[in-house]
């Protein structure tokens, strides 16, 4: 699940929105709803994210606080270090290779560090 997916389903979840519901009213299918929701569609469009802001009625800060967590929701990312040290390049392969199996806290660990 994305970042973007699981606020989304929270959105619905709060609101007490079901996923059908809410496909119907954006007139995309729940089947693409879900998948986005999941992780399993790539980054929504901005369109769509606007679409999803009106319908919940999201504005302003919170709203471009929904398009940025779009913009960092792609499931399936490719990590270029094509100039960058051997180090960077060792880093980047080691987290691919082991992101399923972090914990939590070490994964909080990572976003601090790279948040600062």
């Amino acid at each position: 699940m994305t970042p973007f997916g699981a606020h989304i389903r929270e959105l619905r979840a709060k609101r007490g929105v079901t996923l059908k519901q809410m496909a119907d009213e954006l007139e995309v299918s729940s089947a693409y709803l879900s998948a986005l929701e999941h992780g399993k569609r790539g980054q929504p469009s901005i369109m769509l994210v606007r679409q999803i802001c009106a319908y919940f009625q999201i504005f302003w800060d919170e709203a471009e606080a929904l398009e940025r967590l779009a913009e960092m929701s792609h499931p399936r990312i490719v990590v270029d270090t094509s100039g960058l040290t051997p180090k960077a390049t060792l880093v980047a392969n080691l987290l691919a290779d082991r992101i399923r199996s972090l914990d939590e806290a070490t994964i909080d660990r990572l976003l601090e560090v790279l948040n600062r």
